[in-house]
């Protein structure tokens, strides 16, 4: 059985794996192109100001987050295959129509448009990647999907660099040129067809979802045998009903135990016998055990109950509160990051070229920590861990002069290779945690809600702030730590529960 898990999980990794990695990187290449077209005076040669784009930026992220649930619900009702197929057709469409922007209202509506597309796409997926690995498998995995986002801030700057090299505009001209388009300008603008070439390629990889993704284990195509593929879903069903199964030990046990208190205060001859108990205490675990029954591979329809668990659990909104505010550096710095390597005084080309280590890095440190997760089976741990080296880093950025450029760059490297720990891991700790397939889908859903933190960043890295971004650094250095209390706090809860039930002699929850 050990040899087909491996066959199992290596085919799953090969095929699978990487391709819906490709298309989280050209999502997040969508998401975040618009700083990288501005170091080459996207708003200038619009006619816009250059407030206008961190505008553009927080309505993109509003629409995102507000139909977050919404969109992970009909990813998960539709089919993750025909659901992201379809919205990447559709976003990758309104990608390419930035290059045609010459009005505020077009820039923002677009970016509204491109929001609203996108929404439930991480949810939806990360969801789908959980019915294919059990829980101490799932941190690895995700951490190579989501470290995509940082290798799109790389790829995006490399794309950026030989696009702008190959096109050039007219010589640069100041960032503070006011805004105007030039109607006697012949051809196209470098911007224009960066757009056009990312939304070409989003479009033609969308196609290929529809018959690459699909429904579930039991359809995956590259499990040759019956016997693989029914073994893929049982492995990953009886991971989830151990969790389960723990889980309802623990409440049984505690009920058990608010009940005995209570019958000590009863009357002798209104006593129960031990008889009575056990035998209550067995109808409790088989009603438990009723209730966590699940379907893994046909993706099962979300039921009024998930939704009510799923708001009811202190856990989720705690999370949320921390993974918006952890989130702030690793959104911001997506979008902003080259014109932060460019108000270090580089030139357009080398401002791209130079933001490819830095997002290299935050994708390697992300890789090899959820590597580390998985064999230690502790997430909250490495959460500390990154934000304590993005906290080191924003100090740095904030103690070192501005012509230490080379210690400054190198902090910014630092930096990103915290910043992008928090939210998966975090996404990995909820998923192993929740019930039911369909809690966990609000659950993911909910949590989407982090994207707020896009907002945040956009008020942040204003361009008053910049070239220098000292104000922004403080605020963003101000964000994380609170997340860094949150997540410790929330730690210190979870191992305080977990003691208790280490004494019941019952399933831990995961830390």
């Amino acid at each position: 059985m050990q040899a087909l898990t491996a066959t199992i999980k290596r085919r799953t990794d090969i095929y699978l794996l990487p391709f819906l990695s490709l298309l989280f990187l050209l999502n997040s290449l969508d998401r975040s192109n618009v700083g990288n077209a501005e170091t080459a005076g996207f708003t200038r040669h619009a006619g816009l100001a250059p407030e206008d784009l961190n505008d553009a930026v927080s309505a993109f992220f509003l629409a995102f987050v507000l139909l977050q649930p919404v969109g992970a619900a009909l990813g998960k009702k539709v089919g993750v295959g025909r659901w992201v197929g379809g919205v990447m057709v559709g976003w990758g469409i309104l990608t390419g129509l930035n290059a045609f922007v010459q009005s505020r209202a077009q820039l923002i509506g677009l970016r509204i448009c491109i929001g609203a597309l996108e929404a439930g796409f991480y949810p939806a997926t990360v969801f789908y990647i959980s019915l294919f690995y059990t829980r101490y498998e799932f941190a690895q995995r995700l951490g190579m999907f989501y470290g995509q986002y940082a290798v799109a801030g790389a790829f995006g700057g490399l794309v950026s660099y030989f696009v702008f090299r190959l096109f050039p505009n007219d010589p640069e001209t100041d960032i503070a040129t006011p805004p105007v388009r030039d109607p006697d300008h012949e051809g196209w603008y470098s911007y224009q067809i960066l757009f056009l070439l990312e939304a070409a390629l989003t479009i033609i990889v969308a196609f290929t979802a529809f018959v690459w993704l699909p429904t579930g284990p039991k359809t995956a195509w590259w499990l040759k045998t019956p016997a693989e593929r029914a073994w893929a879903e049982k492995r990953v069903l009886i991971d989830r009903a151990t969790a389960e199964t723990a889980s309802s030990e623990a409440e049984a046990e505690e009920a058990d135990d608010d009940d005995e208190e209570g019958e000590e205060l009863l009357a002798e001859n209104e006593s129960d016998s031990e008889e009575a108990k056990r035998s209550r205490r067995r109808r409790r675990r088989r009603s438990a055990s009723r209730d966590s029954k699940v379907t893994i591979g046909g993706e099962p329809g979300l039921t009024r109950q998930d939704v009510i668990d799923a708001i009811k659990d202190w856990r989720v909104w705690w999370l949320l509160a921390c993974n918006i505010t952890s989130s702030v550096p690793g959104i911001a710095f997506s979008v902003f990051l080259p014109l932060v390597v460019q108000g270090f005084g580089y030139s357009t080309l080398h401002a791209n070229l130079l933001t490819i280590p830095p997002f290299m890095s935050g994708a390697c440190a992300l890789w090899y920590t959820t590597y580390l997760s998985d064999r230690s089976r502790l997430r909250l741990k490495y959460i500390l861990y990154g934000l304590s080296l993005s906290l080191l880093s924003l100090a740095l950025l904030l103690l070192l002069p501005g012509s230490a450029l080379t210690l400054r760059y190198l902090s910014l490297c630092l930096l990103l290779s915290g910043s992008y720990i928090a939210s998966p891991l975090t996404v990995a700790w909820l998923s192993g945690n929740m019930e039911t397939p369909g809690k966990r889908a609000v659950v993911l859903g909910i949590n989407g809600w982090g994207n707020v933190a896009g907002v945040l960043a956009s008020w942040i890295f204003r361009p008053e702030w910049a070239p220098g971004y000292e104000r922004s650094f403080g605020w963003t250095m101000g964000s994380v730590g609170v997340a860094w209390v949150g997540y410790a706090l929330f730690w210190a809860a979870i191992r305080g529960g977990n003691v208790r039930r280490g004494r019941l002699g019952v399933g831990l929850v995961g830390e």
